[in-house]
C-alpha cells in the first residue's frame, strides 16, 4: 500500500482551488461591503471572524521561529481587511433595521449588546473605550516598533551572518546546499521584519477605524431613529448606541488577539521550545526565586488589614511548588562532565609531550662541536604552532580532528584554486600560551589566536540573542564578537542564534582564511614547474611552446601570482597558457596579466556572481573616471593622482562598498580597461574586499545594473 491518494481530476480541481482562494477571498470582502447581507450571514461572519483570530493567536503561540509564520503578515492584512468589511455590512443592518429591536443585526452583535455588557450602553462605551486604548496605544504600538528595530537589526546583521556562513562552508561545516538554504534564510528573515513593521500600520489603522465607525454609528442611528422612524430620543439612544457598541465590541476583540499575536510573532525569541515552554521553563524553573516570592506574599498577608488568607495561600502554594521543582532537579541524572574531562586528557598529552625541544631537565654539559651546514633549517613554507594543550587537536596517537581537517583544507584549496599548497609544518611551541596557536609564512607570523580544547566557540553573525556565560573574545578569522563556552551550553547557544564551533574548527577555518588570502605568496617556482608538469601529461606540446620559447618561467609566475593576489582562481590553466602564446610580443607581466583576464572574464564573473545573469556593480563618475585616465597619462603607473584626491577616491569607494554590504551584493567595482590595474592596485590595501573589473572582462550575455557610483565628493 502505497497510501491513499486523489485522483488525477480530483487533484487539479484541489489544485485550482488553491490558486483561486485569493481572488475569491477578495471578490467576498467588495461583496460584503456592497450587498446588503441577512442576520444570520453577518452571525456567521463574525463567528468566523472570532475563531479565526483565535487560530492566528494559537498559531503564534505554538510557532518555533518567526520564519515559520511566514504568512502571518499577509493574514494580518486578510483579517483587518474580513473586519473592515463586517464593519460596513453590519453598519448597514443596523442603521436600517436598527429600530426593530437588538436582534436586528444579528444574534452576535446582541449577545455583545447585552450579554457582555448587561444592556448597559454607559458600561458598553467604557468597555469599548477601554479595549481600545489598550489594543491602540499598547499591543499594536509596541508590535510595530519591535516590528520596526527588527528588520533594521535583521538588515545591519546582513554582512555578518553571509560571513558566518561563508566560513562554515569553507570549514567544511556544511555543504554548498545547507550554504544556499541558510542564505535564504538570512534574506527571508529581514524581508519578514520589515513585511511586519508595515502589515502592522494596518491593525494600528483598523483600531482608530473602530472609533470612527463606532462613533458614526450612534450619530447615525439617532438621526436615523428619530427623523425617519420618529423614536423618542430615549429608545433611540438605547437602540441604536447599544447595537454600535455590539458592533464595535464584537470588531474590537478579534483586532486585540490579532495584535497580541503580532506582538507574540516579532517578540519571541528564536528557541528550540514555543512560547508555553519558555515562559513556564524560566519563570517557574528557578526553586529560590519562588521561595523568596513565597515569602514575601505571605508576610504580606500577616499584615492586618490585608485579605490574609488569600496571601497565605498563594505565599504557601509558591513556596510548595518551589520545594517540588528544586526536589525535582536533586532527583534528576547528573550531567557527565565531559569538558573537564577533555582538559585534563590534553593537559596529560602535554605532559606526555613534555620531551620535545625546549622541556624537560636540562640535559649535562657535553662537549660542543662546531658548527656545520646542518644547523641551517630551512624555514617552511606554512607553519603552524601551537600551545602545549592544543597537542591533542594535531597527535596522531590522540587521533587528532584538526591534522584530517587540515588535509580536507589543502584539497579543497587545489580542487578551486588550482595549484597545490604547500604541507603544513605543525610543531608545538612552549614559548606560546598554552591555548594560543600561531601561523606562519616563510618563517612570519601572519594569523594567531587561542582555542579552548574541549569547549566551544559561540560566535556571533549579527543577530544572536541573549548572552552566554564564558570566555569574551573574537573569532580570530573575521573578528565577529565570540564566547567560549563549555560544551553542555552547546544547544542553548544554538537555540540563541549563535554559529558554535569547536576549537579544531576555530583553528582549521583561521588556516584555511590566511591561506586564501596568501595564494599569491604560496606559488613559488617549484610550484609552477609542478603545475606545468602536470599540465604537460595532458598536453605536453602546449607546455613545451609557451616555457621557455614565449615566456620565461619567472614571467609566467607573476602572471599567476598577478591573477591570485586580486582572487582569480587558476584552474584553467590551459586558457591562461593559450593566451600567453597568442600574446608573444608582449613583455611586461602586468599587460600580459590583463590579457588573461579577459580571457579569463567569464570565470571571473562567474565566481563573483553566481548563479546570476544581472551584474550589480558600482561605477566612476565621468568627471573622476577622465581625471583618473589624464593621472594615468601624466604620471605613466598614476603616481600623478593628487593626495587629496587619492584619500577622497578611497572614502567615496569605501562608502559605496560599505551600502553594496549592506544590500547583500558582492562588492565591485567596473571601471575602463586602462583604470584597472592601476585601480585594483590603489584600493587593494583599504578594501581588501572590494573587486575592480574592466569593461572587457564582462560577457555579453550579462545584463549591468549600476547600483552606486564612485564620484568626487
Amino acid at each position: 500500500m502505497n497510501g491513499f491518494r486523489l485522483p488525477g481530476w480530483l487533484s487539479g480541481i484541489a489544485a485550482r482551488g488553491n490558486a483561486l482562494a485569493a481572488p475569491i477571498l477578495i471578490i467576498l470582502l467588495l461583496a460584503m461591503m456592497i450587498l446588503p447581507l441577512p442576520a444570520f450571514a453577518l452571525d456567521l461572519f463574525f463567528s468566523f471572524n472570532i475563531a479565526l483570530s483565535v487560530i492566528v493567536l494559537l498559531t503564534a503561540l505554538y510557532t518555533v521561529k518567526p520564519l515559520d509564520f511566514m504568512a502571518f503578515p499577509a493574514v494580518l492584512l486578510v483579517t483587518t481587511m474580513l473586519r473592515l468589511a463586517l464593519n460596513v455590512a453590519s453598519t448597514r443592518v443596523v442603521l436600517t433595521e436598527g429600530h426593530t429591536g437588538g436582534a436586528a443585526a444579528g444574534k452576535v452583535i446582541e449577545a455583545f449588546g447585552h450579554f457582555l455588557i448587561g444592556g448597559n450602553y454607559t458600561v458598553g462605551l467604557v468597555v469599548f473605550i477601554i479595549l481600545t486604548i489598550i489594543n491602540f496605544t499598547v499591543v499594536t504600538k509596541g508590535a510595530g516598533r519591535i516590528a520596526e528595530v527588527g528588520a533594521r537589526f535583521a538588515l545591519d546583521a546582513m554582512p555578518g551572518k553571509q560571513m558566518a556562513i561563508d566560513a562554515d562552508l569553507n570549514a567544511g561545516l556544511i555543504g554548498e546546499e545547507e550554504a544556499k538554504k541558510r542564505r535564504a534564510e538570512v534574506g527571508m528573515e529581514a524581508e519578514f521584519y520589515g513585511s511586519m513593521d508595515g502589515a502592522s500600520k494596518y491593525v494600528h489603522g483598523d483600531a482608530v477605524a473602530g472609533i470612527l465607525v463606532t462613533v458614526i454609528n450612534i450619530i447615525g442611528g439617532l438621526i436615523v431613529g428619530m427623523v425617519q422612524h420618529n423614536m423618542a430620543f430615549g429608545d433611540a439612544v438605547t437602540n441604536y448606541t447599544l447595537l454600535a457598541i455590539g458592533d464595535g465590541l464584537v470588531a474590537q476583540l478579534p483586532s486585540l488577539i490579532i495584535s497580541i499575536a503580532a506582538g507574540m510573532v516579532v517578540s519571541r525569541v528564536a528557541s528550540d521550545k514555543d512560547v508555553g515552554e519558555q515562559v513556564v521553563g524560566q519563570l517557574f524553573g528557578r526553586p529560590m526565586v519562588l521561595y523568596i516570592t513565597g515569602g514575601i506574599i505571605g508576610g504580606m498577608g500577616m499584615i492586618p488589614g490585608m485579605p490574609n488568607l488569600v496571601f497565605l495561600l498563594l505565599g504557601s502554594a509558591l513556596m510548595g511548588g518551589g520545594y517540588l521543582i528544586e526536589k525535582r532537579l536533586k532527583n534528576a541524572p547528573p550531567q557527565e562532565a565531559g569538558a573537564a574531562r577533555a582538559a585534563g586528557g590534553a593537559a596529560g598529552a602535554a605532559s606526555a609531550a613534555g620531551a620535545a625541544p625546549g622541556g624537560g631537565a636540562p640535559a649535562a654539559p657535553t662537549e660542543q662541536e662546531e658548527a656545520s651546514w646542518q644547523d641551517v633549517m630551512p624555514v617552511d613554507t606554512l607553519g603552524l604552532e601551537v600551545g602545549y594543550r592544543l597537542i591533542p587537536l594535531v597527535d596522531k596517537g590522540q587521533n587528532g580532528e584538526l591534522l584530517k581537517r587540515i588535509k580536507g583544507i589543502r584539497k579543497k584549496f587545489a580542487q578551486e584554486v588550482g595549484f597545490l599548497a604547500p604541507p603544513v609544518h605543525i610543531r608545538d611551541n612552549l614559548e606560546l600560551k598554552p591555548t594560543s596557536y600561531r601561523i606562519t609564512l616563510k618563517g612570519v607570523e601572519v594569523g594567531s589566536g587561542e582555542a579552548m580544547n574541549g569547549q566551544f566557540l559561540a560566535i556571533n553573525p549579527g543577530m544572536a540573542s541573549g548572552t552566554l556565560p564564558g570566555l569574551v573574545t573574537t573569532d580570530p578569522a573575521f573578528g565577529l564578537p565570540a564566547i567560549w563556552i563549555d560544551a553542555g551550553l552547546k544547544d542553548d547557544a544554538q537555540s540563541m542564534g549563535y554559529t558554535v564551533v569547536d576549537a579544531g574548527t576555530v583553528i582549521a577555518t583561521h588556516l584555511n582564511h590566511l591561506i586564501t588570502t596568501h595564494a599569491s605568496d604560496l606559488l613559488g617556482r617549484m610550484e609552477v614547474q609542478a603545475l606545468l608538469d602536470h599540465l604537460a601529461k595532458d598536453a605536453p606540446k602546449l607546455v613545451e611552446d609557451l616555457v621557455p620559447k614565449v615566456v620565461s618561467l619567472s614571467t609566467l609566475q607573476k602572471v599567476l601570482q598577478n591573477l591570485l593576489t586580486e582572487g582569480v582562481h587558476i584552474r584553467d590553466m590551459r586558457t591562461i597558457i593559450e593566451t600567453l602564446s597568442e600574446n608573444a610580443g608582449v613583455g611586461d607581466p602586468n599587460d600580459l596579466t590583463a590579457l588573461v583576464r579577459v580571457a579569463l572574464g567569464r570565470a571571473i564573473v562567474q565566481q563573483l556572481f553566481p548563479g546570476t545573469n544581472e551584474l550589480s556593480v558600482m561605477t566612476l563618475d565621468n568627471r573622476l573616471e577622465r581625471l583618473l585616465v589624464q593621472a594615468l597619462s601624466a604620471g605613466g603607473d598614476g603616481t600623478g593622482i593628487e593626495p587629496g584626491l587619492a584619500d577622497t577616491i578611497v572614502q567615496q569607494a569605501a562608502n559605496a562598498t560599505q551600502q553594496q554590504e549592506a544590500m547583500g551584493l558582492t562588492p565591485v567595482l567596473l571601471v575602463p580597461g586602462p583604470l584597472r590595474t592601476l585601480l585594483s592596485r590603489f584600493l587593494r590595501r583599504a578594501l581588501p574586499q572590494l573587486k575592480v573589473l574592466s569593461h572587457s572582462e564582462i560577457p555579453e550575455t550579462k545584463t549591468i545594473r549600476v547600483t552606486s557610483l564612485v564620484g568626487m565628493a
